[in-house]
């Protein structure tokens, strides 16, 4: 039950602390509606479990023991940020407000947006190795490691879902999108600015 708790306070944590994950989630919602803002809550959960399962398969701690290794995921991670952010700066605000949902961003964009955020942040990665390494023990069955895993994923859906479902809601969206270039360029900013600190935070073995 200890272990439990741990998992479930480390991970709480985890999720609500501001991030890429949440500026990616709030880009989606505003800019593309309800169901891109999901769909990139479903793409973030996705990309935890890919942290997951290849922490259990031991090769999380390799990449956290190489510096090259390390290195290069983060600085692919901090492209993939600056590059959305820098698409999201640029782009003209549209004359009339559209608020109907998803438009202007597919269902495969929306969830690879979401996806790729999580699972090339090195955030993630080290939050998960941490967690499995330093709460889980050798001899904690398999299914139990799985289940923390899915409780992970579990709770980055909620808590992303829930933000998604909060800047679409209309009114809310309709006086964000009045001001859309503003916001893009807010949105775009924070992008760019979470990529360049990803870049240029050294890395902790």
């Amino acid at each position: 039950m200890g272990q439990l708790i741990a998992v479930a306070v480390i991970t709480v944590l985890a999720v609500v602390s501001p991030g890429a994950d949440f500026a990616m989630t709030v880009r989606n919602s505003c800019l593309y509606g309800r169901t891109a803002g999901v769909l990139a809550a479903v793409g973030i959960a996705a990309g935890v479990l890919v942290h997951v399962a290849y922490t259990m398969l031991g090769v999380g701690l390799l990449v956290s023991r190489s510096p090259v290794l390390f290195t290069a995921m983060k600085l692919i991670g901090a492209a993939y940020l600056v590059y959305i952010g820098y698409r999201t700066f640029v782009t003209r605000s549209r004359v009339d407000i559209d608020l109907s949902d998803g438009t202007g961003l597919s269902r495969a964009g929306a969830l690879r947006t979401g996806f790729l955020t999580n699972a090339l942040n090195p955030k993630t990665m080290l939050f998960v190795l941490s967690t499995y390494t330093q709460v889980v023990s050798a001899d904690t069955p398999v299914l139990q490691q799985a289940g923390y895993g899915l409780f992970m994923s579990f709770a980055h859906l909620a808590w992303f879902g829930l933000a998604a479902v909060l800047f679409s809601h209309r009114p809310l969206r309709a006086r964000l999108l009045r001001k859309q270039a503003v916001l893009n360029k807010v949105v775009g900013t924070v992008l760019v600015g979470l990529g360049m600190v990803l870049a240029l935070t050294p890395a902790v073995a």
